[in-house]
């Protein structure tokens, strides 16, 4: 059944609202209010609201908004059914805590204690803001509101992040149509639901909050870097361990080198030997060769062999070499064979195929033989000769010379990719433009 918007509100004006039975007696005021974000992130799940008299006072309760109707008095009132639950809101349960209630919190975020004040992520605008206020919206099923069959809904809209927000919660406890004309007098600056990731970083709290794979990781990875840059380093230890590992290993790639040392040092060798593996390996090499000997050989130890090895031999080359710069991730095919040949090779190409833009012939000793821009390949015939394609004239650079001589060949003939090669012109990696614009400007 559709939802039909009833009342606007906010998180701040709805705390302290009268909570009552279906005859209008005062049962109490609201405390909080929860969201499942594994069930529903887009709806507040249930109401908490404190007991204000009788034998239960001062106790907190726990009902589902499903069980609870928004009223033209601004109050809330218990349906016939509702059946309110004994809540515990702290951090830690206590001894005491049952089973249903410790089961109950495990997947709650509690929007007041874990949302106000805490940074979180506008994935729209690609940055981190604080929460000043939420704001919700009532909905209803049905034609009318009024109907007792109807039942009501509140849905997260968006999150305030401006002076509006802020005001109004510092102004709560006044008449809510006071506080609300006053407002109005800001511009809103506030960011939609739907575009919020969150930031749990407080392993103490019950709540489990994880960026699974969703908003952020679809982001480019160099606006999640910045994203971090930006995060207390809690904040930041806690976003970055919820990437998944491709995820992060290209988030990695682009942040800074102080940043890489601190991401890496917060987590253990076998969490991050697993984000390396994911890692360019000329990237891997770089990262690792700035940590201490012992926590880099610690990292290696937990690598998969063949990754081990290829980022190790990386590692023996100087920084400042041609060879410290390069990749061992290309493609390179027999320089006798087809365009079908190619083509089957890049689809078995395991790393990133976005860097890829030549494809390198090779003869039976491994030597470069030639070099065929991936357009060429694109508009072939399936049988062509691959060395018919490849480019009459080729730029090399031996393995030895300096990152200066690189960033040369780069300007002087406009590469998009640099083959590297040893004393005997056997191909031992490539140098792309990527890593040549991340040489200068950390040369500026």
């Amino acid at each position: 059944m559709s939802k039909h918007p009833m009342a606007r509100t906010t998180l701040s004006s709805m705390v302290g609202t009268p909570v009552t039975d279906m005859a209008g007696h005062m049962l109490g005021r609201v405390r909080e209010m929860t969201v499942e974000p594994a069930v529903d992130p887009a709806h507040v799940a249930a109401v908490v609201y404190k007991v204000s008299g009788g034998k239960e006072r001062g106790k907190l309760k726990l009902v589902p908004v499903k069980d609870v109707r928004w009223t033209p008095a601004r109050t809330l009132q218990l349906g016939a059914g509702a059946k309110p639950q004994t809540f515990n809101m702290s951090e830690h349960s206590g001894p005491d805590t049952s089973n249903a209630e410790q089961n109950a919190t495990d997947h709650m975020l509690l929007l007041e204690r874990d949302l106000l004040d805490q940074q979180i992520i506008d994935v729209h605008g690609r940055k981190v803001v604080r929460v000043n206020d939420i704001d919700l919206q009532w909905e209803h099923d049905g034609d009318n509101p009024l109907d007792p069959a109807a039942q009501h809904h509140l849905l997260i809209a968006e999150v305030e992040t401006g002076t509006r927000g802020a005001l109004r919660r510092l102004l709560k406890g006044l008449p809510a149509k006071t506080v609300e004309s006053l407002a109005q007098k800001f511009k809103a600056n506030s960011i939609p639901w739907d575009v919020v990731d969150l930031i749990e970083s407080n392993p103490a709290r019950r709540v489990k909050l994880k960026i699974e794979g969703g908003r952020l990781a679809d982001m480019h990875p160099s606006d999640i870097a910045d994203i971090l840059e930006d995060l207390a380093p809690a904040d930041r230890n806690a976003l970055f361990t919820s990437l998944d590992e491709e995820t992060a290993a290209e988030t990695l790639e682009e942040v800074q080198p102080r940043l890489q040392k601190s991401l890496v040092q917060s987590l253990e060798p076998e969490q991050i030997a697993g984000i390396v593996e994911e890692m360019d390996p000329g990237a891997a090499a770089d990262l690792l060769s700035e940590l201490p000997a012992e926590t880099s050989d610690e990292i290696l130890e937990e690598m998969d062999p063949e990754e081990r090895q290829e980022v190790k031999e990386l590692l023996e080359f100087e920084g400042n070499s041609a060879a410290g710069r390069m990749t061992t991730d290309y493609v390179g095919v027999s320089v006798d064979g087809k365009v079908a040949d190619a083509v089957q090779a890049l689809r078995e190409f395991e790393g990133d195929t976005e860097t890829i833009t030549e494809i390198y012939l090779l003869d039976k000793d491994e030597v470069l033989a030639g070099v065929l821009p991936l357009a060429k390949l694109i508009v072939a015939d399936a049988e062509t000769p691959l060395k018919s394609l490849a480019e009459t004239y080729f730029v090399s650079c031996n393995v030895d010379a300096h990152s200066k001589d690189v960033i040369e060949l780069f300007d002087k003939y406009n590469l998009r990719s640099l083959a590297i090669v040893d004393k005997d012109r056997k191909l031992a990696g490539v140098v792309h433009a990527e890593q040549v614009i991340a040489l200068l400007r950390a040369e500026r």
